[in-house]
C-alpha cells in the first residue's frame, strides 16, 4: 500500500526540501543518486536512493534496474578502494517510519568490525544519536572525495 508521500522523508531529501546527509551527493544519476547515510556510527554507509517514489522493487522498471547495477558496481568498487573495507553489505528493507521509499544500504564492513555487528545487526551503527554518529565534517569531506574519484 503507497504511503502518503508528504511522510516520505526520502522524497523531502530527494527533492532538497529536507537533506538528510550533511554532505552532498556523491551521484546524482537519471533514476538514482548516491548519499551518505546520517547519523551514523560508521564512514561510509551509503545510500543509493531511487529518485521517484516507489515503495517495492516489483515496482522498478528494467531501465532503473539497469543504472542500479552500474551504480552499485562503481561504488563497491570505490568504497573498497578507499576505505580499504573487507567487504561491502547492500540490504534493501524500505519499511521503517518514514521510510517505506525505495533505497538500498551499502555499508563498507571494516576488518575489524566486531562479529556482534555482522550482517544485518550491522544497522545498529546507523541512526544513532548525533553525539555517537561520525562528526558531520566528516561525512561531508568523505562525500566530497567520492564525488571526485566518481
Amino acid at each position: 500500500m503507497m504511503k502518503d508521500e508528504t511522510e516520505c522523508w526520502t522524497c523531502k531529501s530527494v527533492s532538497g526540501e529536507q537533506r538528510i546527509s550533511p554532505g552532498q551527493t556523491i551521484y546524482d544519476g537519471k533514476y538514482w543518486m548516491v548519499e551518505h547515510a546520517y547519523p551514523v556510527k560508521q564512514k561510509g554507509w551509503l545510500v543509493i536512493v531511487l529518485k521517484r517514489h516507489a515503495e517495492a522493487l516489483h515496482e522498478l522498471t528494467a531501465e532503473e534496474f539497469g543504472e542500479l547495477g552500474i551504480i552499485q558496481t562503481r561504488l563497491l568498487k570505490l568504497l573498497h578502494e578507499t576505505l580499504k573495507c573487507q567487504k561491502e553489505y547492500i540490504s534493501c528493507y524500505a519499511e521503517k517510519e518514514h521510510f517505506h521509499h525505495i533505497h538500498f544500504h551499502v555499508f563498507a564492513k571494516p576488518y575489524d568490525l566486531p562479529n556482534e555487528l555482522f550482517g544485518g545487526k550491522s544497522f545498529a551503527l546507523i541512526n544513532v544519536s548525533e553525539e555517537e554518529a561520525v562528526a558531520s565534517e566528516a561525512i561531508i569531506e568523505f562525500c566530497q572525495l567520492m564525488q571526485k574519484l566518481w
